[in-house]
């Protein structure tokens, strides 16, 4: 039997995880066994994730696992308090994987490391719960896929509207036909977002790893302005506030507008139109979604709109997604409740509630135990995060693009084709197979 240490060797020497998969495979679970669990990137939203996770009494935190020791010993701290206990707290996230006892991770890191974390910790039997977006590029998304069913492990992505009562109810009301057939819907994203300045390279503070957080990432010199959270305002680590924030309203949008595939046509305008900064993304953005017909339907639409730079509301809500059907059209807030509307714009109903983030733990956790999909499954979160991508594609080539939903391929245009996926580090032990 291999192991532990010949399992981390093996994991540090190799780019593809097929050892790891013979070396390490999870525990079935029973309904009362406690999920030991480790969180990768116990800082910002992982935060959030630890202290939830603290409160469950089927939960034991194993593990907290972070390249910047002084967010690790705060992490360690945290779930102390909440648990009595401390878990182990580690820079390295393989020493977390490599442990057979850990049943489950969650992984709130960088966008970049997202893709690599995962599949990593599925062929070592890991059942995984992944921030979104669940990608950095097209082609992680579909490897991530693979690497959850060959290794038959759970994977949901932490858009949690999918396991809120009040969006549930309001989907059901969609597909029974409440507004008539949904043909157009509309995400946004609408929000005051501050500057991030401009800076040089320069060392990095004590204590942080860089070189390990720039993990299988090109590399690049430090620079103040990078990290922390100002990592998704850059092109090689994170997709811009339409995979931030945006991400939630598009999942959502094209859920309720009761499409299957990936669409056809994207069309998108955009640029930094407030912003002074180094950030590479849009601060302004306007795209198009076109789907094509199915089974004799109509074609349908999405509209993604951003403005980071302007906390004013559209139909009552900073961020949110509106659909539009042949009998009436339903509004959703990204943080509370949703209002149907009739003809006439008649008022039909309106139903409050927020989205928790213990609901959509708790579903997963179900998941575990019980082998379902989750509400939130890997397949689900790239579909959303190919949205985001082609977005971006768009925008930044100021074309339209022609889509193949089934190949996941842009066609007759070879440079933003080769945007689907992105540059690694050569030899790196964290690059994804057949990238």
């Amino acid at each position: 039997m291999t192991n532990r240490r010949q399992f981390l060797r093996a994991m540090s020497h190799t780019a593809t995880a097929t050892l790891a998969a013979q070396a390490v495979r999870a525990q079935a679970v029973s309904p009362n066994e406690r999920l030991r669990v480790g969180v990768i990137g116990p800082g910002g939203m992982g935060t959030n994730h630890l202290r939830v996770l603290g409160e469950q009494p089927d939960v034991e935190i194993a593990y907290v696992c972070d390249v910047d020791s002084e967010r690790l010993d705060a992490a360690a701290r945290t779930a102390e308090e909440l648990t009595g206990k401390r878990p182990q707290a580690v820079g390295d996230l393989r020493k977390v994987l490599g442990d057979p006892s850990v049943v489950a991770v969650w992984i709130a890191t960088p966008d970049h490391w997202h893709a690599p974390a995962t599949i990593l910790a599925l062929d070592a039997g890991k059942h995984v719960y992944v921030e979104k977006p669940c990608c950095h590029n097209v082609r992680e998304g579909r490897l991530m896929i693979d690497a959850a069913r060959r290794n038959n492990r759970i994977v949901q992505v932490g858009t949690q509207s999918r396991s809120a009562p009040h969006v549930l109810r309001a989907m059901e009301q969609l597909r029974s036909g409440a507004i008539g057939e949904v043909l157009a819907a509309k995400a946004w994203n609408s929000q005051l977002r501050g500057s991030i300045g401009h800076a040089e390279p320069s060392a990095p503070p004590a204590g942080l790893d860089f070189d390990a957080w720039l993990g299988p990432a090109p590399e690049r010199p430090y620079q103040k302005n990078l990290l922390h959270g100002i990592w998704r305002w850059w092109y090689d680590f994170g997709v811009g506030d339409i995979g931030n924030d945006g991400v939630h309203d598009i999942d959502l949008a094209w859920w309720g507008l009761g499409v299957e595939t990936h669409p056809s046509r994207v069309v998108a305008i955009g640029g930094k139109y407030f912003f002074d900064d180094d950030q590479q993304f849009p601060d302004t953005q306007q795209v198009v979604y076109e789907y094509p017909t199915a089974h004799g339907g109509r074609p349908k639409q999405l509209v993604f709109e951003q403005r980071i730079w302007t906390p004013y509301k559209l139909h009552g809500y900073e961020n949110g997604a509106a659909f539009f059907g042949t009998a009436g059209y339903l509004v959703l807030g990204h943080s509370h409740g949703y209002q149907l509307y009739g003809p006439r714009d008649k008022l039909i109903e309106s139903v409050d509630g927020s989205p928790q983030l213990l609901e959509h733990h708790r579903n997963f956790i179900d998941c575990i135990r019980t082998g379902q999909r989750p509400n939130a499954d890997i397949e689900i979160g790239h579909r959303s995060a190919t949205l985001c991508h082609l977005g971006n594609i768009a925008t930044r080539l100021g074309r339209a693009l022609s889509f193949d939903p089934e190949g996941e391929q842009i066609l007759h245009d070879e440079p933003a084709n080769a945007m689907l996926r992105r540059q690694y580090r050569d030899g790196h032990w964290a690059v994804p197979r057949s990238v």
